[in-house]
């Protein structure tokens, strides 16, 4: 990755300049039986329709800050790149009433209602379908989501030294956020080609640094597995050999 890069947006444009078809974030959801396998380019290309729907029909700005109520899924990894490039603040499990808009999977709904502004909802069901109706209140993102442009411009350049994200509270600005990944990532072992499972989920910082950023930082690619405990050791290590996993946390 290029040592100039000092936000999670400037992390992903490396990326995608650097190996465009490699995995980015292989997802696994053992409740259900899902997978679903981004390359950096088909990421990349979610986290443009997804920032431009947060900058267009959102009308957010940087320095907003949105309350990020979704479980470790890939979905979420969008949405926290996202916000990364547009400048907004990702507020992860964050209070919905103190935030500008907020987004939330199928089991947060009503505690994101409390949040006066704009409202998406995510089905999170497989190949991201969308809800059979949309709740009430909400937008539905995988109905607002396959309109908007691959390419994003922001209207206002992303501030490296403004806040980018709070999670468990702690908050970080984006140079904050690249120098701490990129330090997990050395930390860990991580380099250019590794790919890194993670079980952890998406509330702590250990948990998105595992499951996003710090294999994003270091050129590597990350195995997302939720509700990894219902998977079985033989079921773990057919995981780890087909998905030529480096390193597990």
């Amino acid at each position: 990755m290029n040592a100039s890069d000092r936000t999670p947006a400037d992390l992903l444009r490396s990326a995608l300049a650097a190996d465009p078809a490699r995995p980015m974030v292989t997802f696994y959801d053992d409740a259900t039986g899902e997978r679903v396998e981004l390359s950096v380019a088909t990421f990349a290309n979610w986290v443009a329709k997804t920032a431009n729907l947060l900058q267009g029909d959102l009308a957010a700005e940087p320095g907003d800050r949105l309350a990020l109520l979704l479980p470790a899924h890939w979905q979420s990894a969008v949405w926290l790149l996202a916000c990364a490039s547009v400048g907004v603040v990702a507020d992860v499990q964050g209070d919905p009433a103190a935030a500008d808009l907020v987004v939330s999977g199928p089991d947060s709904l009503d505690a994101a209602r409390a949040c006066r502004g704009e409202r998406i909802a995510l089905a999170l069901r497989p190949l991201g379908g969308r809800f059979p109706q949309a709740p009430e209140g909400f937008a539905d993102y995988a109905v607002e989501v396959p309109g908007q442009g691959d390419r994003f411009a922001p209207f206002a350049p992303v501030d490296p030294d403004a806040p980018a994200l709070t999670v468990g509270g702690a908050g970080f600005t984006g140079a904050e956020l690249v120098a701490r990944s990129r330090a997990d990532g050395a930390a860990l072992g991580l380099g250019a080609g590794s790919r890194l499972l993670s079980g952890r989920t998406y509330d702590t910082w250990d948990g998105l640094s595992a499951g996003l950023f710090a294999p994003l930082a270091t050129g590597g690619s990350v195995v997302l597995c939720r509700h990894l405990g219902q998977l079985d050791e033989d079921g773990l290590a057919q995981r780890v050999e087909s998905e030529r996993v480096t390193l597990s946390v």
